[in-house]
């Protein structure tokens, strides 16, 4: 839909969803303790996804270029929408990416493993071994940023360093 016709085509559509009982009862809660309608709770929870999405909206957004979105979003993209590696190499490069922009298979099934068989995964990859860390999504973070020169956003990184920090105070994680 180009912009133009979005602009004239501004009405609200009905939409149907399948919830469990909880969640139903957490957003009815939830809406109430706002003081607004269970709606307006769903649109803002939408609208909420849909801006932290906004790689996805973007056709210049190919490869490389989406991985900073799949690490934050890992569990919850595999919990919630149980993508497939097949899936996510169609995502990643699809679309053509350029050449360093391209993702390989083996880093893309890193982002669907759990945190166990990530950290057993790293340790046998010699060129994740320099990025070595006591946390493992940390670790998973620093590798693909160094393989492929991806950039955080500055709002991202601070929360990074953040929960860095946290975790070294913490204590180690398995090794």
């Amino acid at each position: 839909m180009s912009e133009n016709e979005h602009l004239i085509d501004d009405k609200k559509h009905i939409v149907s969803i399948r919830l469990n009982n909880s969640d139903r009862i957490a957003v009815r809660s939830t809406a109430a303790r706002l003081l607004v309608r269970e709606s307006e709770l769903y649109r803002f929870a939408v609208y909420h996804l849909l801006n932290r999405l906004h790689k996805l909206h973007d056709d210049a957004c190919v490869g490389s270029d989406l991985l900073p979105l799949f690490i934050e979003f890992k569990n919850e993209l595999n919990t919630h929408l149980g993508l497939k590696k097949h899936q996510l190499f169609k995502i990643f490069n699809g679309r053509n990416p350029e050449p360093e922009k391209f993702v390989s298979m083996a880093d893309i099934e890193l982002l669907l493993l759990p945190r166990h068989a990530v950290r057993q995964r790293l340790l046998q990859m010699n060129e994740a071994l320099p990025q070595k860390r006591t946390d493992t999504d940390a670790w998973l973070h620093d590798y693909l940023q160094e393989k492929y020169r991806f950039t955080v956003p500055l709002e991202e990184s601070e929360l990074l360093l953040s929960l860095d920090s946290v975790d070294n105070e913490a204590g180690p994680e398995e090794s």
